[in-house]
């Protein structure tokens, strides 16, 4: 099952472990003989509990519970953490973590979000819905697991969609992460610790808004923590100022991009993976680091303190500000659209491809997100339906190249989509009209993929800062924006390419403007 790099790294791992493990496989003996995933799953175990002397494995038949299971717990810590199916590509992390968390090794956790965790009522039975191919999950998973690992009151259950059909048929499933508590479900799509816990935990808004009213004024202020952002922080950091970060989550839209090929130096990485070290960057300097917070506006002072004021009425002060909000995905704004979002209208092929096995689907958008999509989902879905605006794909040639030796992709050029079609549940289909004959045609789908470019995150500025009709900020060579004070870099500017090492570089940028912004104004 595992290879032997990934056995000898794992063996690493589990000599950080205080206390025994018993990993409990719930297997019929049908199942075993029958399923590939038991099979693997039992092997996967056996070649765990080699490892270490503290790890036995126990099989159980208990029908009426998911076969193919297996439980991760201690005799000393009765932990509820679950896995049905195998917990590979991007879940093998989340399983590690579970090994060790119930086995003693302590988390990264502060305190007081410990005793938050701790305090939680019990009875509370999470189940997350991931596919191993989805980089948004283990972020869920991981949360969850750590919830169970701290409150065994708590049972969490971490499921592989692809080896649960039939659930996620039942269930209607299609996007992940899915979670379900206590079988109604909780939420969808990527989320954090934090922001999970203040869904648990209705005074955590409130002790959050407290903790952050008290802040002193910052010499400059980063809002937003994606590529710009984080290239922001780190450089004023560096300069010695007194740093804040803002954001409702750290990546922004990287943390949706699969495969990374054109980071200079890099040849290949993902978007979690630079995240994480983005992240692992900006902590080795004094940043202030504020996530699961949304500015809602913006104002500079005759005095020339510039103040954000958060959705939760909140007021942080600076002396400078660097924006870097980024982009979302764009949407169609068709009939349908909204309603069956997250119900067969979805937006990462990643997350949510294997959702889609052997069924038809569709790819809106021909530039190179789209016709990216359609190469991978081509290897999942049973057919694949490009629909592009323009009457030429605005993809790159080696992409086109691809795309076309693929027996089960078509193209559709000069097609506008006018509507999303479903039976109230789910997508069944969608209508698109040609626009050279202007004829209507309606293709039958289950799925719909959006890919068709991304929308600046700059609502909340409009009639305080200058913006373009794209509603980008409008930046000059030293990114300032028409604030004095006030800087901006990354998607969410006029800047006209929108790539990850551009991000960076203006986001570095930014921050050197507004330091020598600070030099002349203070």
């Amino acid at each position: 099952m595992l290879d032997h790099d990934i056995l000898d790294q794992l063996k690493s791992y589990l000599t950080n472990l205080k206390r025994p493990l018993i990993l409990t496989a719930n297997i019929h003996n049908a199942t075993l003989a029958e399923s590939e995933t038991a099979k693997n799953m039992l092997a996967m175990l056996e070649q765990i509990k080699g490892l270490s002397n503290l790890i036995t494995v126990e099989v159980i038949d208990d029908a009426s519970i998911r076969q193919a299971t297996f439980h991760v717990s201690s005799p000393d810590y009765p932990a509820q953490i679950h896995f049905a199916g195998l917990p590979l590509g991007h879940e093998f992390t989340s399983m590690v973590l579970a090994l060790l968390h119930v086995g003693g090794h302590p988390t990264k956790l502060d305190e007081e979000t410990i005793e938050q965790i701790k305090n939680l009522p019990s009875g509370l039975t999470f189940e997350t819905f991931y596919s191993q191919s989805c980089q948004n999950c283990p972020d869920v998973v991981q949360a969850l697991n750590l919830i169970a690992a701290l409150n065994t009151n708590i049972k969490h259950t971490a499921i592989d969609g692809a080896s649960y059909q039939d659930e996620v048929e039942s269930r209607q499933i299609m996007s992940v992460p899915a979670v379900y508590l206590n079988g109604e479900l909780f939420l969808q799509g990527r989320s954090s610790l934090k922001e999970i816990l203040a869904k648990l935990d209705t005074g955590a808004i409130a002790r959050e808004a407290e903790k952050l009213a008290k802040k002193d004024t910052f010499d400059m202020l980063v809002i937003g923590a994606g590529p710009a952002g984080s290239a922001a922080a780190i450089y004023a950091a560096r300069k010695g100022i007194k740093t804040g970060v803002l954001a409702e989550r750290l990546g922004g839209q990287v943390m949706d991009t699969m495969a990374i090929e054109n980071f200079i130096s890099v040849p290949y990485t993902e978007g979690p993976k630079l995240v994480a070290a983005a992240e692992m960057h900006m902590r080795e300097y004094d940043i202030d680091i504020m996530t699961g917070q949304k500015a809602k506006r913006i104002e500079r002072k005759e005095d020339g303190l510039i103040l954000i004021t958060l959705e939760n009425e909140v007021t942080l002060k600076s002396k400078s500000v660097v924006l870097a909000t980024g982009a979302r995905w764009r949407l169609m704004n068709v009939p349908g659209e909204d309603e069956y979002r997250n119900r067969g209208v979805a937006f990462c092929p990643h997350c949510d491809g294997p959702l889609f096995k052997n069924k038809p689907i569709a790819v809106i958008g021909g530039g190179n997100s789209g016709i990216e999509a359609a190469i991978d989902l081509a290897g999942i879905a049973l057919h694949v339906t490009v629909l592009e605006f323009s009457d030429t794909l605005r993809a790159d040639k080696v992409l086109q190249d691809k795309v076309a030796s693929l027996s089960n992709v078509t193209i559709i050029k000069s097609a506008q989509t006018t509507e999303v079609l479903g039976d109230g549940n789910k997508v069944t289909g969608l209508n698109y009209t040609d626009r050279l004959t202007n004829q209507s045609h309606h293709l039958a789908l289950d799925g719909i993929f959006v890919q068709i470019g991304l929308l600046p995150n700059t609502e909340w500025l409009k009639g305080d800062i200058e913006l373009n009709k794209m509603g980008e900020i409008i930046t000059n060579n030293h990114q300032a924006t028409s604030i004095p004070g006030v800087f901006a870099a990354g998607d969410a500017t006029d800047v006209p390419y929108k790539q990850i090492i551009i991000s960076m570089g203006e986001g570095a940028k930014a921050s050197l403007g507004a330091f020598d912004y600070l030099i002349r104004n203070s």
